[in-house]
């Protein structure tokens, strides 16, 4: 047990994966806190005495991921902080983490992500920071058409060694150990990413605009599945969140020409996506959809902050 990491899982109707998770976590932590964002499908009992040594925290709405973790972060002390997302299960330990955490100037470090076949997560672990031109190709699905353009393959870091530990510019949440006090220094994650992705793009970009290093190491491996909780939403709250988070980072982190240009991105790929669904599945109901969102995005996404 390393006394100096607490946990922190933010679970969403997660009640399949943290079994897993929290097995394979027992004993590697000096603290742990499940944030349940679940709104009336909490974990039940029997999870609960099964893992005394977790702290359970009830939310009574979904307060979304970022704020999730910030309300995780105030119930711990430890001076490192892994989040650790609940379909992950660890499984080599978290000392090649704190390890890779040890210089001053280094914010965090996240570990290689693998499938169920143990195959690393290329694409996924580790990324590099998103250019206007990588949202542009995202928001058109074009990143997905042309896996081998050059700016995807910067982005995902397609060539990347995964035995190799390294400088990184965005390690993935989903496994990622924290310096708090460097967390601190940037105010935590921001709560308007609502209710999840983009927040960890935004907090990496935060904690480099500091001074900071983020660190892959990939002695500290995990298996993760992906993408749970985002299957439970409807096709509207996905699109919604996903490119409502990329037009908030665009607007947060360029100057407004060149998110402008993000956002030209988002509204031609919602147009492309309504179109393609209406004339390929023969009904229209998906691209009523895509064409609701489509519409939404002109005003450029009210920002919502969290409930």
């Amino acid at each position: 047990m390393n006394p100096e990491v607490a946990a922190v899982i933010v679970a969403y109707r997660s009640n399949a994966e943290l079994p897993g998770c929290l097995g394979a976590l027992r004993g590697m932590v000096g603290e742990a806190v499940v944030v349940d964002n679940g709104a009336g499908s909490s974990a039940p009992p029997t999870l609960r005495q099964a893992h005394p040594w977790v702290r359970w925290v009830d939310n009574q709405e979904n307060r979304g991921f970022a704020a999730a973790v910030n309300q995780g972060v105030d119930t711990t002390s430890a001076p490192l902080v892994l989040l650790l997302n609940p379909d992950c299960q660890i499984l080599s330990g978290v000392e090649a983490l704190v390890e890779a955490c040890g210089p001053s100037d280094v914010a965090g470090a996240g570990g290689l992500l693998v499938n169920m076949d143990g195959s690393p997560q290329t694409g996924f672990f580790a990324r590099s920071l998103p250019s206007a031109w990588t949202l542009a190709f995202e928001a058109v699905g074009l990143n997905g058409i042309w896996k081998r353009n050059p700016i995807n393959r910067r982005y995902r870091l397609t060539e990347m060694d995964p035995a190799t530990g390294q400088d990184v510019e965005q390690p993935a949440g989903a496994f990622l150990l924290l310096r708090r006090q460097a967390l601190e220094a940037v105010g935590g994650l921001d709560e308007c990413f609502y209710p999840a992705w983009w927040e960890d793009v935004d907090l990496c970009r935060r904690l480099r605009d500091s001074g900071y290093r983020l660190r892959f190491a990939p002695r500290a491996t995990a298996r993760h599945i992906g993408g749970h909780s985002f299957r439970e939403l409807p096709l509207q709250e996905r699109l919604e969140a996903w490119y409502g988070g990329m037009l908030r980072y665009a607007n947060k982190h360029y100057p407004h020409r060149t998110y402008r240009r993000v956002r030209l991105g988002v509204l031609a790929g919602l147009a492309l996506r309504s179109i393609y669904s209406c004339s390929r599945r023969l009904s229209c109901a998906e691209a009523g959809t895509y064409y609701s969102v489509l519409r939404l995005a002109r005003s450029g996404f009210p920002i919502r902050n969290r409930p």
